[in-house]
């Protein structure tokens, strides 16, 4: 699993779990953030979050490849670093290394994913697939994949959307998981508190989709994914509560009960529980 509760981990700024934003004033990140935390970016991801072998070397990579396409880091420090919904901080006793997982961060266009992988070459990170089409995925899907210093992958992807997410900001994810079901189980019975719904839905991919968003849980005998946090945003505090009592009812395990993590920010009111895998979802509401 990839976080403790909130409440156990003192005040360390963790990319484990929901995070204090300290940012700077004027910072135009800031702004975005600001918004996506207040719902008024509703469709997005509220965070993402990964533990990193080598910190200074993934901070190196996300920012060689995601300054392409226009995402800067929103904070910075040796425990953590956000580009808004992606954050990467330190491995340590409770915060094993993330592995297995595939991101997708929305590009501009073509060329913005062209720069993207070229930027990651040029530097001298991993290929895991040059840019161009991938019919597969959807008639008009550019896409250009790297790995990161821990294997992961990292693609930059263009699709023509009427209301995709920001530049640089998540687009979509790739979980391999144990069991299918169980999985597909989990995230149906959360679905209705963390604004998800199930798409594809095929023996070996399940794709659960937010507003302009998505991750797909796949089973495909690669190697599982492991330690990876997911947060999604509710407008009240009423929703996480919600979510909390739906996962435990269903027999699913807890992981820190709804409450105000003010360490956080004050307002920070979250509740996290453990999916079949073992990664850390969590529900919040900012109160902003």
């Amino acid at each position: 699993m990839l976080s403790t509760p909130p409440e156990s981990r003192s005040h360390r700024h963790s990319a484990n779990s929901g995070i204090e934003r300290s940012l700077p004033y004027g910072d135009p990140l800031t702004h975005e953030l600001e918004h996506a935390r207040d719902g008024s970016l509703g469709g997005v991801f509220d965070h993402v979050a990964i533990a990193v072998a080598d910190l200074t070397a993934s901070e190196r990579f996300y920012r060689t490849v995601l300054s392409v396409l226009g995402a800067e880091p929103s904070h910075a420090d040796a425990d953590l670093v956000e580009w808004a919904d992606w954050d990467i901080g330190p491995t340590d006793r409770e915060h094993p290394v993330t592995r297995g997982l595939h991101v997708g961060f929305r590009a501009p266009s073509r060329e913005a994913v062209d720069a993207f992988w070229q930027a990651g070459i040029d530097a001298g990170y991993r290929d895991d697939g040059a840019p161009g089409p991938r019919t597969a995925h959807g008639p008009d899907y550019y896409g250009g994949c790297l790995l990161d210093p821990d294997g992961n992958g990292a693609e930059a992807v263009h699709t023509e959307r009427a209301d995709p997410v920001p530049d640089g900001r998540i687009d979509h994810l790739w979980i391999r998981v144990r069991h299918l079901a169980a999985s597909k189980r989990f995230y149906a019975t959360i679905a209705p508190h963390a604004g998800l719904r199930i798409g594809v839905d095929e023996p070996d991919h399940v794709q659960v989709v937010g507003e302009s968003f998505s991750f797909s849980l796949i089973d495909d005998e690669r190697p599982l994914t492991e330690h990876v946090h997911l947060a999604f945003p509710a407008q009240d505090d009423a929703t996480v509560r919600a979510f909390h009592a739906a996962a435990l009812a269903a027999g699913y395990e807890d992981h820190g009960g709804p409450g105000e993590r003010a360490v956080y920010h004050p307002g920070y009111y979250g509740a996290f529980v453990l999916d079949p895998d073992g990664h850390n979802v969590e529900v919040v509401n900012h109160n902003r």
